[in-house]
C-alpha cells in the first residue's frame, strides 16, 4: 500500500477520517488498497461585502451562518454587477453559485424597493442546470435564504401547465434546463415577454457538462436565447460555473460565442480529504478465491486465464457501502449504469441483513435505496430529501448525482470503476468532505485496461490536471435544425447569421433548399406549419414508458434510443429493487410492458453494428505500412438478440434472437488499416463489429479466423483507452473491426463517436493515434494473462460476447501499427 500525504498532511492512520478508518479496517483492505492519497485542509479566504450589496440580503445571509463571503465569490459578483460575461472555475462545495446571487437578488430588491408596483418591473434572472434535480435544488436553497419578496419557480418537464404559467407571470428567478429553454421557452417567447423583457442575468451552471455535440447544442440555444431577449429589448449577462475545467475562458468563449473574464481561483476552505485506490483482487495463481464470485453487472463475461482474477467493482462497492452504513457512515456509491445502481444497493442490503440480523440488519438495510434516471420525479425528489436530512445512510447512484445537488452531511464516495475523466472522478469525491467533515473517497477498480492504467499511474489521479473540453458550435449537424428553430421564433436576419458563426449562410440555403425556409426582403421565414425537431442530447428524440402489467402503473421510462438494448421482449429489468420481465416493446406507441417477475437470470443484449466510410477527409500511414485516416462514417446498429446469465457464476443458461429495427446515424470515424498481406488468410469477406452506447456488440458473421480474432482484441484495447486521449467516456464512442472492410480495401480497426454528426472524440482520436495505439499496446503487453481478460482485451458488454478475441494477435498488430 502507497500512502501519499500532500504537503500539511499529518501522518498516522488516526489523523485520517473515521470513514477511511472503517475501509482500511475491512479484512480485505491490506489485499485490496494499492494508494492512499491524504489531502490536508486548506484555511478560507474572505473579503468584505460590495458596498452595492442589498441589506436584507446581507441580513438574510448572516441568518443563514454566512457572515464574510469568500473572495471569489466577490471577485464574481463584481464582475457580473459590472455587465461582465463570467466563469468562475472553483472547487466542489465552493459556494460559486452566490457570485451571482448577490448581484442578481440585489437587482430584484432594489426594484422591489420601489412599492408593489416594481413588483412585475422588477429585473428576471434565468437559471441553467443540465439535470432537473440541480435545479430542484438550487430552488430549495433559494427558498430557505428567503429574500424578502423575491420570487423563485423551477420551470422543466415536471411542471404542470399551471405551475409554468404561474412561473412565467410571477417569478423574479426562473430556474430550467437547456431542453426547456429550447423546446418550450424560446418557440413560445411571445408568452414569456414578461421575463424575457427583464431579463438581465442568465446563469449556466455545471458548465463543463456542456462539452461535445451536447455542448455544441446548448451553444446554440445560448445564441438563440441572446436573439430572443434582444428582440424584447434586453442584453443579458451570462455567468459560467464549474470545478473542472481545464481551460474555463478559452472554453467559455466557445461555448458563449462572447468574451468572459475568468475567475479561476477559490478562496472558499477546504475540510481535507482521504482517497483510496482499491484493487478487488479475488484469486491469484495457486491459491483459492477471497470472497464468494460476484454478480455480474454490466457484461457477459468471458474466460481468461491468468494470474490474477478479480471481484466486480460493483460486488465489491456494495459490500465497502454495507460495511460504512453498519457504522453509521453516510455514503453515495456510484455506479457506471442503472442496472449496477439496482445491483449494488440490493447487494448492500442483504450483506447488512447478512451482518446484523433481521432486526438491526433491515433497518440498516431500508436506509439504503438506489437512486437513477428512470425513477419517477417524486421517487428522486423522495430520495433527495432523505439523503439530505440524514433519514437514508446508503444511496448507490448513477452519475445523476454526480453534479452539484447539495448533500452536505455525507461522510464518504464509493466510485465502482473509473467514471472516464478526471474531471468526473473529482466532481464526484467533492460529493463528501462539506462544511467541517473531512471526507473520504474510495476508487474501486473494475477488470479494465482504463482502471488499471489509473492503479499503475496514481499520479494522474492525484496531481493530473483537468483535461481539456473540446465543443463545436460550428457542427454542421447541430446549427442546422437550431438555425431552422431560429426562423421559427423571429426571421432570420443577415445580422443574426454572424451571431451563429461562418457556417450559418451556407447551411440557410441548404434550408431554403429543402423548403424549411422562405427568403424575403425582411429576412428568412419558417415556410412549414408544423416547428422543427431538436434532440438536444442524442437520446433518440423520445421516452418509452415502462407500464406495470396488471395494474397500469408507469413505473419509469427510458430513452427511445436505449429501449431495444434494456426493455426488449424477455429482458430482466430492475427498479426500486424490484425485478421485472419485459413482455412487450412497442415503439411506435412508446410503451414497454413489465410484470413482477424473479426469474433467476439477468440478460445481456446482443448487438450488430456495420459502417460506411463516406469519404475520407485526412489520412497517413502508420508502421509497417498500416495507414490511419479520418472522415464522416455512417453507423447501422441493431440489437440482434440477448442472453440470460446466471448472476452468481456468470454461467450462459441460454441466447435467444430477436427481430428489432435498425438504428442508423452519420457521425465521425477514425480508422486504422493493417499492414497490406495481413488480410491475405482466406478471410475476406468476414467480418466483425461492436455497436455503440449500452449493449456494445459484435457481428453474427464475424468469422472464427485468427485475423478477425486479432482485429477484435486490438479494437477493445484501443477504444477502452480512448479517454485517455480524448475528454469522452466509455459510451461516447465506440469501435468496430473488419477482416475487409470494403469501403477502405483493407483489414480495418474503426472507431467513431456515438453521437450522430460527431463530438470531436475521432477526431482528437485521429490527431493524437501514436499516443493511444502506445498506450494500447503497453496495457496489452504488461497484462500477466495468458489468452485475455478485462485487464486487457476483454470489454464487459460486448455484444459478440467477446468471440472470437486473439490477445496475442491483437498484440501484434498494436506493435505494428505503432511502428
Amino acid at each position: 500500500m502507497h500512502v501519499q500525504r500532500l504537503p500539511g498532511g499529518r501522518g498516522g492512520d488516526e489523523a485520517l477520517p473515521a470513514a477511511a478508518r472503517a475501509v482500511l479496517a475491512s479484512p480485505r483492505a491490506g489485499a485490496c488498497v494499492r494508494h492512499v492519497l491524504v489531502d490536508p485542509p486548506r484555511p478560507a479566504t474572505t473579503a468584505a461585502w460590495p458596498a452595492w450589496v442589498h441589506p436584507a440580503l446581507v441580513a438574510s445571509l448572516a441568518r443563514q451562518g454566512i457572515e464574510r463571503p469568500w473572495s471569489h465569490q466577490v471577485e464574481v459578483a463584481e464582475a457580473v454587477h459590472a455587465g461582465h460575461h463570467v466563469v468562475v472555475s472553483a472547487g466542489t462545495a465552493s459556494g460559486k453559485s452566490l457570485g451571482f446571487l448577490l448581484p442578481a437578488l440585489s437587482g430584484v430588491l432594489a426594484a422591489l424597493d420601489g412599492g408593489a408596483t416594481a413588483r412585475h418591473s422588477a429585473p428576471c434572472a434565468l437559471y441553467l442546470s443540465p439535470t432537473k434535480a440541480l435545479a430542484a435544488d438550487q430552488e430549495r436553497r433559494l427558498r430557505e435564504l428567503a429574500a424578502p419578496g423575491v420570487v423563485v419557480g423551477t420551470v422543466d418537464g415536471d411542471a404542470s401547465r399551471e405551475q409554468r404559467d404561474w412561473v412565467r407571470d410571477n417569478a423574479h428567478v426562473v430556474l430550467s434546463n437547456p431542453d426547456l429553454l429550447a423546446h418550450t421557452l424560446l418557440p413560445d417567447h411571445a408568452r414569456w415577454t414578461r421575463m424575457l423583457r427583464r431579463l438581465r442575468w442568465v446563469v449556466l451552471d455545471e458548465c463543463h457538462v456542456y462539452r461535445g455535440v451536447f455542448g455544441a447544442h446548448v451553444g446554440a440555444v445560448l445564441r438563440r436565447l441572446r436573439r430572443v431577449a434582444a428582440a424584447h429589448g434586453a442584453r443579458p449577462v451570462t455567468v459560467l460555473c464549474s470545478a473542472t475545467v481545464a481551460e474555463p475562458g478559452a472554453f467559455a468563449a466557445r461555448l458563449l460565442g462572447e468574451d468572459v473574464v475568468v475567475v479561476d481561483h477559490d478562496g472558499a476552505p477546504r475540510p481535507g480529504r482521504t482517497t483510496l485506490l482499491w484493487d478487488p483482487v479475488l484469486e491469484t495463481a495457486g491459491a483459492g478465491p477471497v470472497g464468494d464470485v460476484p454478480v455480474v453487472e454490466e457484461g457477459v463475461p468471458a474466460a481468461g486465464s491468468g494470474p490474477v482474477r478479480r471481484r466486480s467493482a460493483a460486488a465489491e462497492s456494495a459490500d465497502l457501502l454495507a460495511r460504512l452504513v453498519g457504522t453509521g457512515t453516510r455514503t453515495l456509491a456510484f455506479a457506471p449504469s442503472r442496472r449496477g445502481s439496482e445491483a449494488v444497493a440490493a447487494q448492500a442490503r442483504d450483506a447488512l441483513v447478512a451482518a446484523h440480523g433481521p432486526g438491526a440488519g433491515g433497518d440498516l438495510a431500508r436506509a439504503v435505496v438506489p437512486y437513477r434516471g428512470g425513477h419517477l420525479p417524486e421517487e428522486r425528489r423522495a430520495t433527495e430529501h432523505a439523503l439530505r436530512s440524514g433519514e437514508l445512510l446508503g444511496v448507490a447512484a448513477t452519475s445523476a448525482l454526480e453534479l452539484g445537488i447539495d448533500v452536505t452531511g455525507l461522510d464518504a464516495v464509493l466510485l465502482a470503476g473509473w467514471p472516464g475523466s478526471l474531471a468526473s472522478f473529482r466532481q464526484r469525491l467533492g460529493r463528501a468532505g462539506r462544511a467541517d467533515v473531512p471526507g473520504t473517497g474510495v476508487l474501486v477498480a473494475r477488470d479494465d485496461p482504463l482502471d488499471a492504467y489509473v492503479l499503475a499511474h496514481p499520479e494522474r489521479v492525484l496531481d493530473g490536471p483537468h483535461e481539456g473540453l473540446t465543443t463545436d458550435p460550428d457542427n454542421p449537424y447541430v446549427l442546422l435544425p437550431h438555425l431552422a428553430a431560429a426562423a421559427a421564433e423571429l426571421p432570420l436576419t443577415e445580422v443574426d447569421l454572424a451571431l451563429f458563426g461562418p457556417a450559418a449562410p451556407a447551411l440557410v440555403e441548404v434550408l431554403v433548399e429543402r423548403g424549411d425556409l422562405r427568403r424575403r426582403p425582411g429576412g428568412w421565414y419558417w415556410a412549414r406549419p408544423e416547428r422543427p425537431t431538436l434532440d438536444l442530447r442524442g437520446s433518440g428524440g423520445g421516452q418509452v414508458q415502462l407500464v406495470e402489467a396488471g395494474t397500469g402503473r408507469v413505473l419509469g421510462t427510458v430513452d427511445t434510443a436505449r429501449a431495444c438494448s434494456t426493455v426488449h421482449p424477455g429482458a430482466v429489468y430492475q427498479h426500486l429493487l424490484r425485478t421485472y420481465l419485459v413482455e412487450g416493446l412497442d415503439l411506435d406507441e412508446g410503451c414497454a410492458v413489465l410484470r413482477p417477475a424473479e426469474p433467476g437470470y439477468v440478460t445481456f443484449a446482443r448487438s450488430a453494428t456495420r459502417t460506411r466510410v463516406v469519404r475520407e477527409v485526412a489520412a497517413r500511414p502508420l508502421g509497417a505500412g498500416g495507414r490511419l485516416g479520418h472522415g464522416p462514417v455512417d453507423v447501422v446498429e441493431q440489437v440482434t438478440g440477448f442472453v440470460r446469465v446466471d448472476p452468481l457464476t456468470g454461467t450462459v443458461l441460454g441466447q435467444e434472437l430477436l427481430d428489432l429495427p435498425e438504428r442508423s446515424f452519420r457521425t465521425q470515424g477514425t480508422w486504422f488499416t493493417a499492414p497490406p498481406g495481413r488480410g491475405d488468410s482466406g478471410e475476406r469477406g468476414e467480418r466483425g463489429a461492436r455497436g455503440a452506447r449500452g449493449a456494445r456488440g459484435g457481428s453474427d458473421d464475424h468469422g472464427g479466423g485468427r485475423l478477425a480474432a486479432s482485429l477484435h482484441a486490438a479494437e477493445h484495447a484501443l477504444t477502452s483507452l480512448v479517454p485517455l486521449v480524448t475528454v469522452s467516456d466509455r459510451f461516447d464512442v465506440a469501435g468496430t473491426y473488419d477482416v475487409h472492410h470494403p469501403d477502405l480495401d483493407a483489414a480495418a480497426v474503426l472507431v467513431h463517436d456515438t453521437w450522430p454528426g460527431g463530438a470531436g472524440f475521432a477526431e482528437q482520436v485521429h490527431a493524437r493515434a501514436d499516443d493511444l495505439l502506445a498506450a494500447a499496446g503497453a496495457a496489452v503487453g504488461a497484462c500477466a494473462c495468458a489468452a485475455g481478460c478485462p485487464g486487457c482485451v476483454v470489454r464487459p458488454g460486448c455484444g459478440a460476447g467477446n468471440q472470437p478475441l486473439d490477445k496475442a494477435g491483437g498484440l501484434g498488430l498494436l506493435r505494428l501499427l505503432a511502428g
